[in-house]
């Protein structure tokens, strides 16, 4: 199982749930619930993918608003859009070619330093069945594909992606749905670990009205999306007995 967060910098939320995670996984590996996975799992944790871009968001002492990495662009804008710089569908809808953009895609797909280690330490794991991507904000639970309006085509894969989002959102209340439904992003994450290694992946956007929701939310956040967590860990050895 594959847990990431910070693909964008200023979803700070994001990486206060994916530590927590790891947090909830130490303060408990010796309780059976916990022990288990733990012994028979291999659980991967990125908490801040682009580290780079959430210092930079907050390095005035002042929010930036700031959502990319910080790649220098030719035309000195500042920043790759991560989360459209993935091989699937690269820069077509839902995506920029204009570097000034929130959502360029960069000069090509895998481009950037960070996409491209993911990338990497996605086909160096051949055992990576499940995945979740933590963005904000929304309330939602996000499924393939976020590229295309059509639905996944094996019926079997939409089943468990269903069955697995109607599940986790039992513990967070959040809505679950294909991503397109919000809006057709190309690029995306979770399009491309699909894709290209068959890997059950989830983005989720976590709660909130704002990108800088305040320490306060941050307790609900990680306690209900820790659940989730849990719960995808129980099924990441086998996600098709869902179906069966």
């Amino acid at each position: 199982a594959f847990y990431v967060g910070n693909h964008h910098a200023r979803e700070h939320l994001s990486n206060e749930v994916a530590l927590g995670l790891a947090i909830h996984l130490l303060e408990n590996k010796n309780k059976p619930e916990v022990k288990k996975y733990l012994d028979t799992l291999d659980i991967y944790i990125i908490p801040m993918l682009n580290a780079d871009g959430a210092e930079y968001d907050v390095a005035t002492g002042s929010y930036r608003w700031h959502r990319k990495n910080t790649r220098i662009n030719p035309d000195r804008s500042i920043g790759v859009d991560l989360n459209r710089n993935y091989d699937s569908l690269w820069c077509q809808a839902g995506s920029s070619h204009s570097p000034g953009s929130d959502t360029y895609c960069g000069p090509s797909a895998f481009s950037e330093p960070e996409t491209l280690a993911v990338k990497r330490f996605v086909e160096g794991r051949k055992n990576i069945r499940t995945l979740m991507s933590y963005h904000s904000y929304g309330g939602l639970l996000l499924y393939p594909w976020a590229g295309m309006d059509t639905p996944v085509e094996n019926l079997k894969d939409r089943m468990v992606f269903e069955k697995m989002a109607k599940a986790m959102t039992g513990f967070t209340g959040y809505k679950p749905q294909q991503s397109s439904d919000l809006y057709v992003a190309t690029g995306d994450t979770t399009d491309w670990a699909y894709a290209a290694a068959g890997i059950f992946s989830f983005t989720t956007e976590l709660e909130g009205k704002s990108f800088y929701p305040g320490a306060a939310a941050v307790d609900k956040a990680v306690t209900n999306n820790v659940k989730a967590a849990v719960y995808m860990l129980s099924v990441t050895d086998d996600p098709y007995k869902l179906v069966k």
